[in-house]
């Protein structure tokens, strides 16, 4: 696989929210870094990763409107977004959906690297206004 193919497998992955996808899609030194600049290395800390953040936003997903390839990097621009999860329901009001950016290093059909860059804030209101209400 190329690159852009792994890259765009990758992104399948996540949006069918498949964490056993991603995990053999990731090499077993996988590096993801967040806009925070939290970072998770290793293929399994990762699959359990991807575990917890599909069941906090189990609609997450991702679109890339631009993709750019130069050798094993990928750089992608478009928008992520989700509905996240309080007390196991889905409310309509709690969707978010953000501009974003993905940095990736695939080689022999892995992601080696994932980087994400966006603003989290709208999701971190939604948990904090859903954490209100619990109290």
């Amino acid at each position: 696989m190329t690159a852009k193919q792994t890259f765009e497998a990758f992104v399948e992955s996540i949006n069918a929210q498949d964490p056993s996808g991603l995990s053999k899609l990731m090499s077993e030194d996988h590096t993801f870094i967040d806009a925070q600049d939290y970072k998770v290395v290793g293929r399994e800390a990762m699959r359990k990763g991807w575990i917890g953040y599909f069941s906090m936003v189990p609609d997450y997903w991702i679109r890339c409107d631009t993709i750019l390839v130069e050798g094993s990097t990928v750089a992608a621009f478009g928008r992520a977004g989700g509905t996240y999860v309080h007390d196991g329901i889905l409310k309509p009001e709690n969707r978010w959906e953000v501009p974003a950016a993905w940095l990736a290093v695939a080689r022999k059909g892995k992601i080696v690297e994932w980087r994400v860059y966006t603003d989290n804030e709208p999701i971190r209101r939604i948990m904090a206004r859903e954490k209100g209400r619990r109290q």
